[in-house]
C-alpha cells in the first residue's frame, strides 16, 4: 500500500495550534525563522482536517488536497486500533469511506468578514479608536465592540481601549471577559498599564498578563488584581499565524471587583 502514499509531518507549533509556543515561535522568528505560510494549500487542508483539542491527528490528504482521513492520536479504537487498525483506516480513506470524519459540511457561507467588518469600521459602526471605558462603584461594568486585525509575523497592531480604575482607590480585581468574533483569525490581548508605550513589533513582554490564540467565537477571561485605582491599557491584535490585515470584532466586557472599603478605627 505504501505506494499510494507520501508520508510527512507538520509540527503544531509550525501551524499556531499550540497557544502557549507563542514566545517561542516569536523567539525563532527573531533569528531569521519563516514560520509555515497558513495560506498554503497544504496548510489549509490540514487545518480543515484536524480535530480541535487533539494533541495530534492521522491525515490522509489527496493530492488534489482534500482531506479523505481522519485519525486522532487519542481515538485509535476498535476497528481502528493497532497496526491492522490503522491499515484499515488508511484503505477507508482511498476508498473515500471518510474514516473519522463528520457528514460532509454545509456550503461555507459566502459572508466576507473583511470587507463586512472593514464597512462597519469605516461607516463608523463600530469604532476602533479613541476607545476608553470609565469603571466606578456606582458603574462597575462596562463594554466595547470593535475590531481587530492580524498585524503579521512578529509585529503588534494593537486596538486600544483605555480602563479608567482611579475610583476604585483601595484597589481591586479587573476582570475582562473577552468574546473573539465569527472571522478567521484568532485574537490576542495584551493588558499593560496606562504609562507604558505599546510596542508595535516582537514579544509584548512589558504586558502585565495576556491571552493569547483566542479561537473564533470562543471567550477568554483576563483578571488582573491592583492596590490602588490606576488606568490600564488593553492591545487587541490578531494572531501572528494569519495573514496580515486579516479582521475579525470583539466584545470586550470590563468590570471590578473591589477591595472592601477599609472601616475607619477609633
Amino acid at each position: 500500500m505504501n505506494e499510494n502514499f507520501i508520508n510527512t509531518w507538520v509540527s503544531n507549533v509550525e501551524l499556531g495550534r499550540t497557544p502557549n509556543k507563542r514566545a517561542f515561535i516569536a523567539a525563532r522568528i527573531q533569528q531569521g525563522f519563516k514560520p509555515f505560510d497558513k495560506t498554503h494549500p497544504l496548510a489549509e487542508a490540514i487545518i480543515t482536517g484536524w480535530k480541535l483539542k487533539s494533541p495530534a491527528d492521522s491525515l490522509v490528504i489527496s493530492t488534489d488536497l482534500n482531506v479523505l482521513g481522519r485519525l486522532p492520536v487519542n481515538e485509535r479504537t476498535s476497528p481502528y486500533n493497532g497496526p491492522k487498525g490503522y491499515l484499515l483506516f488508511l484503505q477507508e480513506a482511498l476508498d473515500e469511506k471518510r474514516p473519522g470524519l463528520p457528514e460532509p459540511a454545509r456550503e461555507p457561507s459566502s459572508m466576507d468578514w473583511n470587507t463586512f467588518l472593514g464597512t462597519a469600521v469605516e461607516s463608523g459602526a463600530i469604532a476602533n479608536d479613541d476607545l476608553s471605558v470609565v469603571l466606578s462603584r456606582e458603574h462597575p461594568k462596562k463594554e466595547v465592540l470593535s475590531v481587530f486585525r492580524a498585524p503579521g509575523h512578529g509585529l503588534q497592531d494593537y486596538t486600544v481601549v483605555e480602563i479608567d480604575t482611579t475610583a476604585f482607590k483601595d484597589g481591586g480585581m479587573l476582570v475582562i471577559d473577552i468574546s473573539v468574533g465569527s472571522a478567521e483569525t484568532k485574537g490576542a490581548f495584551d493588558l499593560y498599564d496606562g504609562e507604558t508605550e505599546l510596542p508595535t513589533e516582537g514579544i509584548p513582554h512589558e504586558a502585565l498578563t495576556s491571552a493569547w490564540e483566542v479561537p473564533p467565537g470562543e471567550k477568554q477571561t483576563i483578571k488582573y488584581p491592583f492596590a490602588q485605582g490606576k488606568v490600564f491599557k488593553l492591545g487587541a491584535t490578531g494572531s501572528w499565524f494569519h495573514k496580515k490585515g486579516e479582521i475579525n470584532g470583539f466584545l470586550a466586557e470590563f468590570s471590578v471587583e473591589p477591595t472592601p472599603e477599609k472601616s475607619n478605627q477609633n
